[in-house]
């Protein structure tokens, strides 16, 4: 229940307001499969889960370093 009332952003309070509009629309113009659209948009707004899953397609934050520093000097040609 606490993963529903959190983390409300920008994208998921519109996915919200387009599914809860779709469903709308779809009841007034009597067409099935654009209440089933609506309310897929709605039930990812409220489960909080984007088309690539709750973390969205976002990349980590934090880089993992593999520990190995190379103190190598590094070497220039010259290109003439």
């Amino acid at each position: 229940m606490t993963a529903i009332l959190q983390n409300w952003n920008f994208m998921r309070f519109l996915r919200l307001g387009m599914g809860l509009w779709l469903v709308y629309s779809a009841f007034a113009d009597h067409q099935p499969l654009l209440g089933l659209l609506g309310s897929v948009f709605a039930l990812q707004a409220i489960m909080n889960a984007g088309c690539c899953g709750a973390s969205g397609c976002a990349m980590p934050n934090a880089r993992q370093s593999t520990g190995q520093i190379t103190k190598e000097p590094i070497q220039y040609e010259e290109i003439k």
